[in-house]
């Protein structure tokens, strides 16, 4: 499994932050905040493969292209970023050493606390 970084989906994160389409909310909300699968498979269905790959801070290049299995470490419910999402997935990419990943979330959890001051 080779992780890398999906700049496009941090880009698109940064922009949604400066815009103030963030929750601040708290680190344990997310399993109550992240889309379901079934969120998930609607939003694809409306705005396709690219838009919902732009949700993802993670992309599995070994996994088959199109697919929602190459896409990890979501940051938002595909309309804001999510402080507790931000948060959970810096963790997880920390454990298993995806240092870009979790560079890149410690980042946007700074601007999310900086902006929601």
């Amino acid at each position: 499994m080779t992780i890398r970084l999906n700049n496009d989906a941090l880009s698109h994160a940064r922009g949604l932050i400066r815009g103030g389409d963030f929750e601040a909310d708290e680190r344990d909300d997310w399993s109550e905040h992240a889309p379901s699968a079934d969120d998930g498979n609607a939003f694809i269905e409306k705005h396709g493969m690219a838009e919902y790959a732009r949700w993802f801070l993670g992309e599995d290049t070994d996994a088959t292209e199109g697919t929602k299995g190459r896409y990890l470490f979501p940051y938002g419910d595909f309309t804001k970023v999510h402080r507790c999402a931000v948060i959970s997935g810096e963790s997880r990419a920390g454990q298993y050493d995806h240092t870009s990943i979790e560079k890149a979330l410690k980042e946007l959890l700074e601007q999310i606390d900086k902006k929601a001051d």
